[in-house]
């Protein structure tokens, strides 16, 4: 059977299925099945596929069908220019970290720790851009730890970068010139709310702490000082409602230059915290 009527066949079995990015998502999965770029996808629709070419595209149509990500499917993510693999056990990076991301970059560290690394993402992006830089990563979860550790090596950073299993900051010592979050930070109550391709494959432990999504901020703000070299500041993702209540956490644990920041569609996405007062 040729390409391209392979990929007419799905595009409307998805969007049968009530998936409105059908023609992206079966254009990234084709191309994986048969190895070839996406890109490369529009002129290879005279080609014919093998009976297990295809059968492998269908079981990704299949699961696609039950909502479950492209990125889970493949196995990776693309995020800040590189890829991640992911696994069952780490939260799937959105383009909506990348904000964090580069707000980072607007700043100079040589240390940086990332609190809650799951895929590793943001750690990794970060030292991959500054190659005289140096991080350290936790997460609670051993499984997460592996990936991210993977992805380190993966993408050549990962002489530069410890893993440490730890509950935020209960295994750390030293001092660092910038801590990143992307923390749980959903209620648990507004878990139900959220699409099927979320919470069915995003480990409910990397989306929510509790009944307080605010926790993990509280925790980041009342301990950071700790760890924070003298010039040292916090950048933290948030949820787009929690802006000015994560920004009064930083302000009342003593740092003066508070600010929230947009990402790319205008909503509060991330708090940095700089210029901690001492005693």
């Amino acid at each position: 059977m040729k390409l391209g009527d392979v990929q007419r066949r799905a595009v409307a079995q998805l969007f049968e299925h009530g998936i409105t990015s059908a023609a992206r998502d079966v254009r990234a999965l084709i191309a994986h099945a048969i190895g070839i770029s996406p890109d490369r996808v529009i002129f290879e629709q005279d080609r014919d596929l093998s009976s297990g070419q295809i059968s492998v595209f269908n079981q990704m149509i299949k699961e696609r069908c039950e909502c479950k990500p492209v990125s889970r499917i493949l196995g990776y993510r693309e995020f800040w220019g590189r890829r991640f693999e992911i696994s069952d056990d780490v939260l799937d990076p959105r383009g909506d970290t990348e904000t964090l991301v580069h707000h980072a970059l607007q700043h100079n560290f040589s240390t940086v720790l990332d609190l809650g690394t799951g895929s590793g993402a943001i750690v990794v992006s970060l030292l991959a851009e500054r190659p005289l830089s140096r991080g350290v990563a936790t997460d609670i979860s051993e499984q997460a730890l592996e990936v991210a550790r993977c992805n380190a090596c993966n993408l050549g950073v990962s002489a530069r970068v410890t893993f440490s299993l730890s509950n935020w900051f209960e295994a750390l010592v030293g001092k660092f010139d910038l801590i990143v979050s992307n923390p749980p930070y959903i209620d648990a109550a507004e878990l139900n709310d959220l699409a099927r391709d979320v919470t069915d494959y995003d480990p409910h432990i990397a989306l929510s702490p509790g009944e307080d999504g605010l926790a993990p901020y509280r925790i980041i703000a009342q301990e950071a000082g700790g760890f924070l070299s003298p010039q040292g500041g916090v950048i933290v993702e948030i949820g787009h409602t929690q802006g000015p209540q994560v920004r009064d956490m930083f302000k009342l644990a003593g740092f003066r230059d508070v600010k929230i920041i947009q990402d790319l569609d205008g909503k509060d996405r991330v708090v940095s915290a700089f210029g901690l007062e001492t005693i």
